[in-house]
């Protein structure tokens, strides 16, 4: 075997099918934690940077905006049903200032942005006529490229065509097998499974694998509980993803007739996985107050997951010095869903010991707080 592959979410996945349609002996070892993130998700998809990101964050955005679609077309064209759908997406606000025209409608013009598609300002009450759950008074900008993604959807599609592509896959929690000098493979239960590279991709339970080496990971779980609504008699499946910009808030719909709201961000919770009053209560009161017409709408279900979060904010991708043998690939928080499937590209092409083109120095796994953050 070339390379293990640890985690099953959407980076783990990812970076199996890249490694597997290469041709590189792949297995795939996934514990299949309750509270994987990739199933939780609310699938919004917005891949592009801003102008405000550092450089090596602006290029590994912009290249995932162009892999994206590329990468889904693939599946689709090798029978796979992806859960990804180029919806549009909306930028909504009571008085209009906070949509974000201005900054849009310049990114898009750049050619690196093409795939963002056309961005138009929408006067007070177009948006409603797009999804009739905002309120009459606001307008926004509507951008054409936005996606939505069923997480666990896009994960199946990416699993099965890896596994047409000689994956192997076993289900349990790995064990980093560590010489003293090098990772040679993982613990499976009974089974040893050599590979002279690992990928650490277990999203919020990475850090335990390192600590077999001493070395200490700094990624952290953040629980999301995320509540499904369904609005009965009613066809969602062509309404855009929104953002309500006063408030930061997302919302998505998803066919037939399911609304999914943003959900909460707890950082303070661990590994509990429960449903909590407090959670649902946040969820219900925030999602009508937002949408008053979700009042009669029916609650479905709410999901919990166990978001990959970091001291700083951005993602672990790269080896670690102390751990020869190892590459990370984790920690998008939120964002899985969206870099998440460019991240295991990455993470494949530094297992394979290619030249990624992209500046990771920033991304380094076994980088440490500073001073000011730990006090943070």
């Amino acid at each position: 075997m070339d390379v293990i592959v640890v985690g099953g979410g959407i980076v783990g996945v990812s970076a199996a099918f890249h490694l597997a349609r290469r041709g590189v002996s792949t297995a795939l070892v996934d514990a299949a934690h309750t509270g994987q993130a990739t199933g939780a998700g609310t699938g919004i998809v917005f891949p592009w940077p801003f102008p405000w990101d550092a450089p090596a964050v602006w290029d590994f955005k912009a290249r995932a905006a162009e892999h994206y679609p590329r990468l889904m077309a693939e599946l689709a064209e090798d029978g796979q049903v992806t859960g990804y759908e180029v919806v549009g997406g909306m930028s909504v606000d009571r008085e209009g200032d906070d949509a974000g025209y201005d900054l849009m409608s310049t990114l898009a013009e750049r050619p690196e942005f093409a795939s963002m598609g056309r961005v138009e300002r929408l006067a007070p009450g177009e948006p409603r006529t797009r999804f009739p759950l905002v309120p009459e008074p606001y307008g926004g900008v509507h951008i054409e490229g936005m996606a939505r993604l069923n997480g666990r959807t896009a994960r199946a599609a990416l699993f099965n065509a890896a596994e047409e592509r000689g994956l192997r896959y076993y289900k349990g929690d790995a064990r980093l097998a560590w010489n003293g000098h090098r990772v040679t493979g993982v613990h499976v239960g009974s089974d040893e499974l050599e590979a002279p590279v690992v990928v650490v991709a277990a999203g919020a339970w990475s850090a335990g694998l390192l600590a077999v080496a001493g070395v200490e990971l700094s990624v952290f779980p953040v629980r999301g509980q995320m509540t499904h609504f369904a609005l009965p008699g009613t066809d969602t499946r062509g309404w855009p993803v929104v953002r309500f910009g006063e408030r930061d808030y997302f919302v998505s719909a998803f066919g037939p007739d399911r609304v999914v709201t943003g959900g909460t961000v707890e950082p303070d919770a661990g590994f509990d996985r429960r449903v909590t009053a407090s959670g649902l209560l946040h969820n219900l009161s925030t999602a009508v107050e937002v949408l008053p017409g979700l009042g009669e709408a029916t609650v479905v279900e709410t999901r919990v997951g166990f978001r990959p979060g970091t001291h700083d904010g951005r993602q672990l991708l790269g080896t670690v010095d102390r751990l020869p043998g190892v590459v990370v690939a984790t920690g998008l928080g939120s964002e899985g869903l969206t870099f998440g499937p460019y991240q295991g590209l990455v993470a494949a092409r530094l297992a394979m010991g290619e030249d990624t083109g992209l500046d990771l120095s920033l991304f380094r796994p076994d980088r440490r707080a500073t001073a000011a953050e730990a006090l943070d």
